[in-house]
């Protein structure tokens, strides 16, 4: 019986370690398309107890889905892949439009208002540990497109 206890406990103690590990995504949204769009940004709040880094992620209704980085460059904006997004530990990290953000590329359909988009985020640890983060974001118009 302790023998049990013992493995109950060892086996407890991995999953609160692994749990503790998890990122979280606060106020993930997609923005809108018009038919024939071929891409769109998903932008997110993230936030990693330890160390990590975002390095990609999925979606079934994107080809691709990468981090890129908009930012001025002598007066003009340019945006540029980027192979990860450091998570430093217990800081947010928002990835915003004008900034860093997820650019789902290959769209197979149009993304209306109203939607939710299923995304999962590969989060990398310590060089090799990967995580997953399934996400569910709503599709917006930004106040632009209402026009």
């Amino acid at each position: 019986m302790s023998r049990r206890l013992v493995m109950l406990a060892v086996t407890l103690g991995l999953a609160a370690g692994s749990l503790q590990a998890q990122t979280t995504a606060r106020d993930p949204w997609v923005r809108a398309t018009v038919p024939g769009q071929q891409a769109t940004g998903l932008f997110v709040e993230l936030r990693s107890p330890t160390d990590a880094r975002l390095v990609g992620g999925t979606s079934p209704v994107a080809n691709s889905v990468e981090i890129h980085e908009m930012r001025m460059d002598n007066g003009v904006m340019r945006m540029r892949a980027v192979p990860a997004l450091p998570l430093p530990a217990g800081q947010s990290v928002k990835l915003s439009p004008g900034g860093y953000h997820l650019m789902l590329t290959g769209l197979k359909q149009p993304l209306k208002a109203g939607d939710t988009l299923a995304v999962t985020l590969t989060i990398e640890r310590d060089g090799s540990k990967t995580e997953t983060l399934d996400v569910r974001a709503p599709v917006r118009l930004l106040p632009a497109d209402a026009r």
